[in-house]
């Protein structure tokens, strides 16, 4: 969460008010409490700090509450507004309030509940602080990532794409070929023509010919005009022959005398047309094999081998899953499809698995989950079963940490049963302090608030237990499970 997140409070009731502020300190949220709607209105316009989140109580049903909650929703839609009522409340909001609402909390208030809606509305504001509409080419487009094997290719990129030369890109399916293909469009002096993908394992054999160079009228059965082919559509620009491993014998034998002449036919007529374009093929197939097996001519290959570029896997690239998940969740709040946050365990659980589907699998993966926690925050449990894992002792992970510049990087550490003491030595009661206060908070967090059954998992009397939370500073909040 960001720091100061401000979530403002309209509740008249001043013990309620005081035990919602509590609860927003010990979650280290700022608020601001009013009275009442007229409160609200009066000091709203002169409050200088930007507001996150508004909370209103509606329990008694009260008019001017409600016709608040629709006025805070027409001020501002992207600040969202959390309403807590009760069963009998809830029965008598009418549609319209309940969705003028983000949310709404159910009393008497928990502490998972709260902290959930909490995070989910901060969320949702933040996505919709950031702008909308398409994304500059070159960001949308970008090749994420600062492992060595995404640099190389960067590298290679920078290097040939403002020639004309030939590119083969090989990697496994979902590796991000096209990604790269267009990036080597859009910083070529190509840029302002047409970028044209062909799949050629998508269109059967005898109607690849037909696409790539185009017919005439009556060339053949069904061709009752002429056409224009993939070639002549991306004259002055690029052409992108994806899966060009699975193209026929045939057609390899075609598409070589276009590569070596830059010239080629309609299929029906004998007029020779001159192909101003340049050629990026990708495969996931390994070519070099196909030859042997016969099942890809050699000097095609060559042909179209004439600057290589090799995608490496996820598995191999597992430090930049993180930067990637970035990436994707803003691409799909500028899209307007929602948001989501991963904690630092999901992330983890996300660095561990193999990606057999490459960056296109976890592209789905986050698709999914915005669908079903939509501007939630995702924790590993919260993730399909193969995603999550189990630390043990001597397994080595890699964690996302933060870096001088203040920019996302990871490292890898091995889990030991010992502690391992830093070079630079450590301030031993300090380090002790601050591990008996984050052990404290999350049995706290587990057990809803409640002193005496955090002091269960904490293995410790409630009397003990209270004396700590006194001795940290940590605030104590009676009836947190039912205010």
């Amino acid at each position: 969460m960001p720091e100061a997140a401000t979530v403002c409070v309209i509740e008249s009731n001043p013990q309620y008010r005081q035990k919602i502020a509590a609860i927003l300190e010990f979650i280290d949220f700022t608020s601001l409490l009013f009275l009442d709607a007229q409160h609200w209105r009066q000091q709203i316009a002169t409050e200088q700090r930007p507001i996150d989140v508004v909370l209103v109580d509606l329990r008694d049903a009260d008019p001017e509450q409600i016709k608040l909650l629709h006025e805070l929703h027409a001020w501002d839609a992207k600040v969202p507004v959390l309403a807590l009522a009760d069963e009998k409340t809830r029965e008598r909001l009418s549609p319209e309030t309940v969705a003028a609402a983000f949310r709404i909390l159910d009393m008497p208030l928990k502490y998972g509940q709260v902290t959930d809606a909490l995070h989910q509305a901060q969320i949702f504001r933040i996505s919709k602080q950031k702008p909308g509409g398409s994304r500059n080419v070159e960001l949308f487009r970008s090749l994420v990532g600062n492992s060595r094997a995404v640099r190389r290719v960067r590298h290679l990129m920078e290097q040939v794409a403002n020639s004309d030369a030939t590119v083969l890109i090989l990697g496994e399916s979902g590796t991000g070929k096209e990604v790269v293909a267009r990036n080597l469009h859009y910083h070529s002096n190509r840029r302002n023509k047409p970028f044209v993908p062909v799949n050629c394992g998508a269109i059967p054999g005898e109607l690849l010919e037909s696409e790539l160079f185009g017919h005439e009228k009556g060339a053949f059965t069904g061709a009752i005009s002429a056409r224009q082919g993939r070639f002549e559509l991306a004259d002055g620009g690029t052409l992108f022959l994806d899966e060009i491993g699975d193209m026929s014998m045939p057609m390899q034998v075609k598409l070589l005398r276009v590569l070596q002449e830059r010239t080629f036919e309609r299929v029906g007529s004998n007029k020779t047309v001159t192909a101003d374009v340049r050629v990026i093929a990708a495969t996931h197939r390994n070519l070099e094999q196909f030859i042997k097996e016969g099942k890809f001519r050699e000097d095609l290959f060559y042909r179209l081998n004439v600057f290589p570029i090799e995608m490496p896997p996820l598995r191999e690239r597992a430090e930049d899953i993180p930067l990637l998940v970035n990436e994707l969740i803003t691409r799909m709040e500028n899209e307007k499809q929602g948001s989501v946050r991963f904690t630092p365990a999901a992330i983890m659980g996300l660095c561990q698995y193999r990606w057999p589907g490459n960056v296109r699998e976890l592209s789905n993966l986050i698709e999914r989950l915005v669908i079903m926690f939509p501007y939630g925050v995702i924790d590993m449990k919260d993730m399909p079963e193969k995603f999550q894992v189990r630390l043990e002792p001597g397994m080595e992970v890699t964690i996302p940490v933060a870096t001088d510049d203040e920019s996302l990087a990871t490292r890898s550490i091995e889990l030991n049963d010992e502690p391992r003491l830093p070079r630079e030595g450590i301030d031993l009661k300090e380090h002790l302090n601050s591990l008996e206060i984050s052990l404290i908070k999350q049995a706290l967090d587990e057990a809803g608030g409640v002193v005496a059954h955090a002091a269960k998992r904490l293995n410790m009397r409630r009397t003990t237990l209270v004396e700590k939370l006194r001795k940290h500073g940590i605030h104590r909040y009676d009836g947190l499970t039912g205010i």
